[in-house]
């Protein structure tokens, strides 16, 4: 074989070896790709009481609940088709309330979902009082104020 092809084989082979890898990477994080599961996702699906989870979506009105301890609360989120369960003990952050999108990180067992972390989502229109302050001033505001 000649210098030429030898060089060919080997750039070959190593785009095929790098091709593999890049597969069974990919392969290896297909169920950690998902930023959160829906909780219809949650009640349809298996998964491992120790798999680390995200669970999306709005907490229920009248379902939050504190706990005697005065640092556990419990609540429900929904994503208007299935509802699940949330028990976190911590402090939750300022933005979270009843109606409000939260996203949540923990375990789900026995029908509850065991949370660590709880993540309020704000409004998807806000923003920054100086940018609406300058769009009020060229007359384009659309907003509610």
């Amino acid at each position: 074989m000649k210098r030429k092809h030898q060089r060919m084989s080997l750039l070959g082979l190593a785009a095929l070896a790098i091709a593999g890898a890049a597969a069974l990477i990919l392969t290896a994080f297909e169920d950690n790709i998902v930023f959160f599961h829906s909780p219809t996702d949650l009640v349809t699906k298996e998964f491992s009481p120790t798999q680390r989870l995200r669970v999306g979506g709005l907490v229920e009105q009248g379902s939050v609940q504190k706990q005697g301890d005065g640092v556990t609360v419990r609540f429900v989120v929904t994503d208007t088709a299935e509802s699940v369960p949330i028990l976190f003990k911590g402090i939750l952050p300022d933005l979270f309330r009843e109606g409000q999108g939260i996203v949540a990180e923990g375990t789900f067992r026995n029908g509850v979902f065991q949370a660590s972390e709880v993540l309020a989502k704000h409004d998807e229109t806000y923003m920054p009082r100086e940018v609406a302050d300058a769009i009020k001033a060229t007359g384009q505001w659309k907003g509610d104020e």
